[in-house]
């Protein structure tokens, strides 16, 4: 990432302090963080912003919807679009069996930020 460009990251995540530390680290390492809770705020915030390098999500979300329900149409609106899920339940999204989930990196919870942050910069680069 140059020092004048900033990527722009969407975090789905409904538990507040996990939303409010990835978004304070990654707004630290340069990124420009737009929050959702929940699959709605998700779908406004993608149907709204023109520019989305990438989306960090949840799997386990509120209202029925999991972060593969949000992934999936919005890759294929935006096919350049990256996607890292996050999860305490990580071999339930594997077991989603959805051709995001094959490509994109499953974090499981608890996660190193350290390792989030290297994982975007190899994705982003």
């Amino acid at each position: 990432m140059s020092e004048d460009a900033q990527d722009v990251v969407l975090i789905v995540e409904d538990e507040p302090s996990i939303l409010m530390v990835l978004s304070h680290f990654l707004a630290d390492k340069g990124y420009r963080v737009l929050q959702a809770e929940n699959g709605e705020q998700a779908f406004e915030i993608l149907a709204s912003k023109p520019h989305l390098d990438m989306m960090i999500t949840d799997f386990r979300l509120p209202g029925g919807i999991s972060g593969v329900q949000i992934a999936e149409p919005a890759v294929k609106l935006r096919p350049d679009l990256k996607v890292i899920f996050i999860s305490g339940y990580a071999q339930e999204v594997r077991e989603t069996d959805s051709p995001i989930t094959r490509k994109a990196p499953i974090l499981d919870k608890p996660f190193d930020l350290d390792e989030l942050q290297e994982i975007m910069r190899k994705m982003l680069s």
